[in-house]
C-alpha cells in the first residue's frame, strides 16, 4: 500500500507538506501541491479511510435502502431501478463517497444499522416506506433523501407520474380511443398520483371511467398483469386500449392477448410505463411513457451530498423529474378508417 511517506520521497518534501497539500492546506506552494496531486494519482494512493473519518468526523460512506418485496421480476435486475442506482453510486463516487446497501435485518431498525455504519446520510430508492422503521429514520437526525415519497422536513426526489399517466391518456385519446382501462399497481403514493393523472384526462376529455376498466395489479408482475388483461378482455364491452402499471407488467397482458387470439394493435392498443429498454425490443415496440431514472438517481444523490457536507445552508425541497412519451407501434389510429 502507498503511504504519505512514499509520496514525501518520491516528491522531495516531507510528509507534513504531503499531508498538508493532499488535505487542501493553502500554506503549501501551488506547484508543490500539484506534483504532490500528480505523484499520489500515479501512484495509485488511497487515504485510510478509518483517519479520515476521524479528522473530520465523516466517514465518506452513504447507506442505500433499497426493499423490494415482490421478488418478481424486480429488485436489482429490474432495469428501471438498477440505473436510478447506478447513477447514483456514479454521483456519489465522483465527489469521494462510498454506498453500502442498508441490510433490513440487521439489529432491531434501519436506524440502528445507521448509526452501527456511521452513516453520513442515506438515500432510500425503494422501502415500505409508511413502515415505522422507515418514519424512526426519517425522523432521526441522519440527512436523508426519499425517491417518490415525501417525508416532512425531509428532500426528495419524484417522477412526474401525475404528467406521465396524463400524457399516455391525452396520446390515446388523440388517436381515437374513449374505452380506455388502466392496470395500475398496488396502493402507493405513487400509484395514487398516477390515477390521478388518468381521471384528470380521462374528465378533461369527457370521458366517464366504468369501474370495471380500473384494475389493481402488481408492479412488476406479469402474471398481475395477465390476470388484470383477462378481466378486461372478458368484458361485454372490453376497452380499445389497456395501459399497465410498467413495461415488466405488459409482458403478461402481451402473453393474454395472443391466448385470446388478439393482435396489437389491431386488435387492441396498449401503452406500458418506465421506458426500459425492453420496450424498443418488442415487436411492435411498445409505446410506454419514459421516466428519466438517470437524471433521477444523480439528482437524489447529488442533494443528499449537499445535506450531508452543507447541513445549515441545504435546503429542503421536493424534486421533481420530468419524463418523456415514447411514441411506439401499440397504439392504433382509430380516426383512420
Amino acid at each position: 500500500m502507498v503511504t504519505i511517506k512514499d509520496i514525501s520521497k518520491e516528491c522531495g518534501v516531507s510528509p507534513a507538506t504531503v499531508s498538508k497539500a493532499l488535505n487542501g492546506y493553502g500554506d503549501v506552494a501551488k506547484d508543490t501541491v500539484a506534483r504532490v496531486m500528480e505523484t499520489a494519482k500515479r501512484l495509485h494512493y488511497m487515504p485510510n479511510a478509518a483517519a479520515r473519518a476521524l479528522k473530520t468526523s465523516t466517514s465518506h460512506s452513504i447507506g442505500v435502502i433499497f426493499q423490494d418485496d415482490t421478488d418478481i421480476e424486480g429488485g436489482l435486475t429490474h432495469e428501471y431501478f438498477s440505473v436510478i442506482l447506478n447513477n447514483a453510486k456514479i454521483e456519489a463516487e465522483s465527489r469521494g463517497y462510498d454506498i453500502t446497501f442498508i441490510n433490513r435485518n440487521f439489529g432491531d431498525s434501519y436506524l440502528e444499522h445507521c448509526r452501527y455504519r456511521n452513516f453520513d446520510g442515506v438515500l432510500v430508492v425503494c422501502a415500505d416506506f409508511t413502515a415505522k422503521d422507515m418514519f424512526d429514520l426519517a425522523g432521526s437526525d441522519f440527512p436523508l433523501v426519499s425517491i417518490d415519497f415525501s417525508y416532512d422536513s425531509r428532500s426528495n426526489v419524484m417522477s412526474d407520474n401525475v404528467s406521465g399517466t396524463y400524457s399516455l391518456v391525452k396520446y390515446l385519446v388523440s388517436k381515437g380511443h374513449r374505452r380506455i382501462a388502466f392496470i395500475h399497481g398496488e396502493d402507493t403514493s405513487v400509484t395514487k398520483k398516477r390515477l390521478t393523472g388518468f381521471y384528470k384526462a380521462m374528465d378533461e376529455e369527457g370521458i366517464d371511467v366504468p369501474d370495471e376498466y380500473v384494475i389493481e395489479g402488481i408492479y412488476h408482475d406479469p402474471k398481475s398483469g395477465g390476470l388484470g388483461t383477462r378481466k378486461l378482455l372478458g368484458l361485454p364491452h372490453r376497452p380499445t386500449a389497456i395501459m399497465y402499471s410498467d413495461d415488466i407488467s405488459f409482458l403478461g397482458g402481451r402473453t393474454e392477448i395472443v391466448r385470446h387470439g388478439l393482435s396489437i394493435p389491431d386488435d387492441i392498443s396498449v401503452v406500458g410505463y418506465d421506458g426500459i429498454k425492453l420496450a424498443s425490443m418488442l415487436r411492435p415496440e411498445l409505446t410506454t411513457y419514459n421516466q428519466d431514472a438517470k437524471k433521477i438517481g444523480r439528482l437524489s444523490m447529488a442533494k443528499l451530498i449537499d445535506q450531508i457536507e452543507n447541513k445549515k445552508t441545504c435546503e429542503i425541497e421536493s424534486i421533481l423529474v420530468k419524463g418523456e412519451l415514447y411514441r411506439g407501434n401499440t397504439v392504433r389510429d382509430l380516426n383512420k378508417k
